[in-house]
């Protein structure tokens, strides 16, 4: 359904997007993860048509949104970082407002207002300030202007940022709620948000995709170390185990008469084998033997880590001259 091609972004000598090509299947959920100034936001403001990239193309089945970038964004419900809402309005008077904006008559306007409430939860805010509701009923506003005009592609930007623990598992099932009937890109920072949420990965570092897959792939695919813990009672448990070929680091500790060794190896270099063999032959009662599977917090670190000196700080990479609020708020009420 989305196809970017060699998509690029510069802001002066600052490259923000640097010849980005990934797809997305209709009906995925996908999170687009990476550090701050890495070009998810520039990314995703392209994917809206709010910004136009300096090289590449950006495709919605097959035809360039270049095209026609008016059809092109009334196929999508974009949530920025910011959420520009207007505290002095009610929230029913901000939904109206976003669906004058949307070029709707009244009668059609009611029933996607009444639609999109039902979808997101507001009814219990739907006559308060937005000045006086929760950051958790904000958010909600925000995604019931941004599915408004029923979109087919729904791009949120950090949708759970300065949320509370309880908001965001709620957030994050009325993102799950979105995406049974659309194509979501989700940019977050919350790994687990990504793995309760997300069918695929793609992860962005300086301006370039550095991986694109399912999170069990990607954490399949994780170069690096292995960490193995091993507890056994016998004679010369530890100084057996850190003699093991492809150990690079080892810790020892005593538990309870046992010995408790935890061992680090290369990804490629499987211990458990040897270990087994170890206590096989010297008679070793073995207590534990656990090899930790690499999380997608360290698969994301390997991913972005490398070569983050050469990158503007902070957010300057990624937004350019346009600040997050200013430009979010100057299009179409942030929907």
């Amino acid at each position: 359904m989305i196809s970017v091609e060699g998509v690029s972004k510069r802001y002066g000598t600052i490259t923000a997007v640097d010849r980005a090509s990934f797809t997305v299947s209709r009906g995925e959920v996908v999170g687009f993860l990476g550090p701050n100034g890495a070009g998810k936001t520039t990314t995703m403001r392209m994917l809206t048509g709010t910004l136009q990239p300096d090289e590449g193309t950006i495709r919605f089945d097959g035809t360039p949104i270049s095209e026609d970038l008016t059809a092109a964004k009334a196929r999508v419900g974009y949530l920025p970082e910011a959420n520009p809402l207007y505290d002095d309005m009610l929230v029913c008077e901000f939904l109206e407002y976003v669906a004058r904006l949307r070029g709707m008559d009244p009668a059609a306007a009611r029933t996607a207002i009444g639609r999109a409430v039902e979808e997101t939860g507001l009814e219990e805010v739907f006559f308060r300030p937005i000045g006086e509701i929760s950051k958790g009923f904000r958010q909600r506003a925000g995604m019931a202007g941004a599915i408004l005009h029923e979109p087919e592609i729904l791009v949120l930007d950090e949708p759970t940022e300065g949320l509370d623990p309880n908001q965001r598992v709620e957030i994050r099932k009325l993102m799950s709620s979105l995406g049974s009937e659309r194509t979501v890109i989700l940019s977050t920072h919350v790994m687990q948000e990504v793995e309760a949420t997300c069918d695929r990965l793609l992860i962005i570092s300086r301006g370039a995709i550095t991986a694109d897959g399912t999170v069990g792939e990607l954490m399949d695919a994780a170069r690096g170390v292995s960490r193995y813990t091993v507890e056994a009672a016998g004679e010369g448990v530890a100084e057996a185990l850190r003699g093991l070929p492809g150990v690079s680091d080892h810790a020892v500790e005593s538990v309870d008469g046992r010995v408790r060794v935890r061992l680090e190896a290369a990804t490629d270099h499987e211990l458990r084998p040897e270990i087994f063999r170890l206590a096989t032959e010297r008679d070793w009662v073995l207590w534990e033997l656990r090899r930790e599977r690499a999380t997608l917090e360290q698969v994301f670190r390997e991913l972005t880590m490398a070569g983050r000196d050469g990158l503007a700080d902070g957010e300057t990479g990624d937004q350019g001259p346009g600040a997050e609020g200013t430009e979010a708020g100057g299009e179409e009420g942030g929907t």
